[in-house]
C-alpha cells in the first residue's frame, strides 16, 4: 500500500511534465523517458523478485523504486523553474476545477469494474473470469485512443482557443473512423484471440468481445466531444453525465444479469457508453452555442458513422457461428478499407505530422 501510494505521488509528477512536453509538441524527451522507464520496470522488477523471500512486495517496490528514481528529477526540475510552492490563485483553480472531476472518476472505475464483480456475485467466480478475459483483451484498444487523443488534445484546445472549431471535425471524424476501423479488426478476429490467450474452456468469451469493443469507440468519442466541456471548465457538467453512466450500468446489470448471464454485461456497458457520449455531445453542444455560437460536428455525420460501425459489428458477431462466413464479411470489409486507404493513410500523416 505503502509503494502504491509512493507511485500515485510519481505518477503524477510524470503526467503534469508530460502534459507540458505534448503542449510543447517536445515529443523525443517524453517519449526517451517514457521508454527507459518502461524498460527498468521489468528488469529491476524480476531481479528483486527472483532474489526477494517476499515477491509480491518486491514486485511493488521493484515499481515504485523505478518510478522513483525516474520521476523524482521531473519533479525537482518543475518546482525550480515555478519558483514558488503555493499560489493562492492557482490552487483555488485548481480546486474548483477538479473537485467535481472526482466523481467523474470514480463512476468511470465503477462502469469498468462494476459488471465483474456483479456477476461473480450473483453468476459464480468462473463466469467473471470469462468475462474478465474478453473485457481485457477489449481494452487493449484503450491504447489506441490513449495514443490519437494525447496527440489530438493539444491540438483541439490551441483551436478552440483560436474560436477555429470547424477546422476540428475533419480530424475527429478521421480519428473516430481509425478507432471504428481497429476495434472492427478486433471483433472480426475475436475467436482466433480468445484461442491465443486462453484454452477453450474460455471460448464463450468470444461473445462478449463485440459489445465490449464497441464501448471503446464511444469512450473515444465521448473524449472528443469532453474536450469543450474541459477546455470551458464546465467540470460539473461531466460529473453528472458520469454519475448517470455509473448508476444506470449497476441498475441495468442488477435486472438483466439474472435474466440473461453474465453475457448481458457485455451489453449493459455498450448501452452505458453510448448514452454516455450522447450526454457529452449534448452538453458539448450547449457550450458551444453559447461560447462560440456554433457547434463543431454534424449530428448526421456522426451518427453515420456509428451506425456503419455498429452494423459491421453486429454483422460480425452473427457470422461467429460460420467461419466462411465470416472471413468472407473479413474480406468485404478488406476491400472497403483498402478502396479507402488513401483517405486513411492521409489521416495517419496527419496524425504524425503534429506529433513532429
Amino acid at each position: 500500500m505503502l509503494a502504491m501510494l509512493l507511485m500515485v505521488w510519481t505518477s503524477s509528477v510524470f503526467n503534469f511534465w508530460a502534459g507540458e512536453q505534448r503542449v510543447a509538441v517536445k515529443y523525443k524527451s517524453l517519449v526517451l523517458v517514457t521508454l527507459l522507464v518502461s524498460f527498468a520496470k521489468p528488469i529491476v522488477g524480476v531481479l528483486l523478485v527472483v532474489h526477494a523471500q517476499d515477491k509480491v512486495t518486491a514486485r511493488f517496490v521493484g515499481l515504485a523504486l523505478v518510478e522513483l528514481l525516474g520521476y523524482s528529477g521531473l519533479f525537482l526540475i518543475q518546482m525550480a523553474r515555478g519558483k514558488r510552492f503555493y499560489s493562492k490563485r492557482f490552487w483555488r483553480h485548481a480546486l474548483l476545477f477538479n473537485l467535481p472531476l472526482v466523481p467523474h472518476y470514480l463512476s468511470q472505475i465503477v462502469l469498468s469494474s462494476a459488471d465483474r464483480i456483479m456477476i461473480a456475485n450473483m453468476v459464480d467466480s468462473k463466469s467473471a473470469g470469462i468475462y474478465s478475459l474478453a473485457y481485457s483483451i477489449s481494452q487493449i484498444m484503450i491504447l489506441f485512443n490513449v495514443a490519437l487523443s494525447q496527440t489530438l488534445s493539444p491540438w483541439i484546445y490551441q483551436k478552440i482557443k483560436d474560436k477555429r472549431i470547424e477546422e476540428i471535425a475533419g480530424v475527429a471524424y478521421g480519428a473516430l473512423i481509425l478507432i471504428a476501423t481497429v476495434n472492427i479488426c478486433l471483433i472480426a478476429f475475436a475467436p482466433e484471440v480468445v484461442a491465443i490467450f486462453a484454452p477453450s474452456t474460455y471460448y464463450s468469451a468470444t461473445w462478449i468481445i463485440p459489445p465490449v469493443a464497441m464501448s471503446v469507440f464511444f469512450i473515444f468519442a465521448f473524449d472528443v466531444f469532453a474536450k469543450f466541456e474541459f477546455y470551458y471548465e464546465r467540470t460539473t457538467l461531466i460529473m453528472v453525465a458520469s454519475i448517470f453512466g455509473a448508476v444506470l450500468n449497476l441498475v441495468l446489470n442488477w435486472l438483466l444479469i439474472p435474466l440473461f448471464g453474465f453475457y448481458a454485461a457485455g451489453y449493459t456497458t455498450l448501452a452505458c457508453y453510448m448514452l454516455y457520449a450522447v450526454f457529452h455531445y449534448i452538453f458539448m453542444n450547449r457550450i458551444c452555442r453559447k461560447e462560440i455560437g456554433s457547434v463543431p460536428y454534424s449530428a448526421k455525420l456522426l451518427l453515420l458513422i456509428t451506425v456503419i460501425f455498429l452494423t459491421l459489428g453486429f454483422i460480425l458477431l452473427s457470422a461467429y457461428w460460420n467461419f466462411w462466413l465470416r472471413y468472407f464479411m473479413i474480406l468485404i470489409i478488406f476491400l472497403g478499407v483498402f478502396f479507402k486507404r488513401d483517405y486513411l493513410w492521409a489521416f495517419i500523416e496527419r496524425m504524425i505530422r503534429m506529433r513532429s
